[in-house]
């Protein structure tokens, strides 16, 4: 596999400058930005079908171990605070369980029957998104979440950075990240790492975009779970709708907290208006406010 393969332009690193060997890992990164590029249409389709599938009412489940499994579970958990994704609508499955996020869990990875059990568990089904994550494209334990996940009808996704490994082949929607050997031999935290925390982050937001979750180039589901965010809350409603300070957080409070909802109470809908709008426009902004204006003109 060439992520484990030693190269022969690293050999001699350790004996190198410290301000050479920074460079060539700088020059790693930027291959790992290039190998996410190439997987552009491979990325275009799992996020259309990963949103099909949402829009559903399907979960998104993220899998993988080790270094892959900790960046997947990432992605996942930023999801809801970001774009107020909700929690029930989210399984984060890493080899070895919440111990694995801060340490190594001794042969977690080739866990393979846990993997399965972890998925019928779950009950995971025909609506939901199975993420599968590994540098290799052959660890045990995401190569069985992703097969019975498949199995029991999810769509799956599979994210690796070695071609022709069986995480490609038997995902439906297979995103290769080509980025070669490492500065240090096996270590997929650098340029495959990047590549695939690239890679998870472009996939979850199209998704989010394309479900109503950002409008405007805003996040408008963002959760108000400090006074940091609050307060950009209020930015976002005056920002949209022109009104003061005070009337966006009157409007946020009226509203429950939702940006959405302000903005419409804003531009003159009754609270139970604004939802029925956001409701018949599939939780799309955009769509609301046209709704409330078409339904004014008649």
């Amino acid at each position: 596999m060439d992520t484990e393969r030693p190269s022969p332009r690293y050999a001699d690193i350790d004996l190198w400058e410290p301000s050479d060997a920074l460079d060539a890992m700088i020059e790693g990164q930027f291959a790992a930005v290039a190998a996410v590029r190439a997987a552009r249409p491979a990325l275009l389709k799992a996020a259309l079908a990963l949103e099909a599938r949402l829009r559903a009412g399907g979960r998104i489940v993220y899998a993988g171990a080790g270094t892959s499994g900790r960046l997947a579970a990432q992605d996942g958990a930023e999801l809801m605070p970001t774009f107020s994704w909700p929690r029930e609508r989210l399984l984060l499955l890493i080899a070895g369980g919440g111990e694995a996020m801060m340490q190594a869990v001794e042969g977690a990875e080739d866990a393979a029957g846990h993997a399965a059990a972890l998925i019928r568990g779950h009950g995971i089904g025909s609506n939901d998104v199975l993420i599968a994550v590994a540098a290799s494209g052959t660890t045990p334990f995401t190569l069985e979440a992703l097969r019975e996940a498949k199995r029991l009808g999810a769509l799956t996704v599979g994210i690796a950075n070695n071609a022709g490994t069986a995480l490609l082949i038997e995902a439906e929607c297979p995103v290769l990240l080509e980025t070669g050997p490492e500065p240090i031999a096996g270590s997929t935290r650098m340029n495959a790492g990047t590549a695939q925390r690239i890679a998870l982050n472009l996939l979850s937001s199209l998704a989010m975009i394309r479900l109503g979750r950002v409008y405007a180039g805003l996040m408008v589901e963002v959760q108000a779970s400090n006074a940091k965010l609050a307060r950009r809350q209020e930015r976002m409603v005056m920002q949209l709708t022109g009104a003061s300070e005070a009337v966006a957080r009157d409007a946020l409070a009226r509203a429950g907290a939702s940006v959405k909802l302000a903005v419409l109470l804003l531009k003159g809908c009754g609270l139970e208006e604004a939802r029925d709008a956001l409701a018949r426009a599939g939780g799309r902004l955009r769509g609301a406010i046209a709704f409330t204006g078409q339904d004014r003109k008649t």
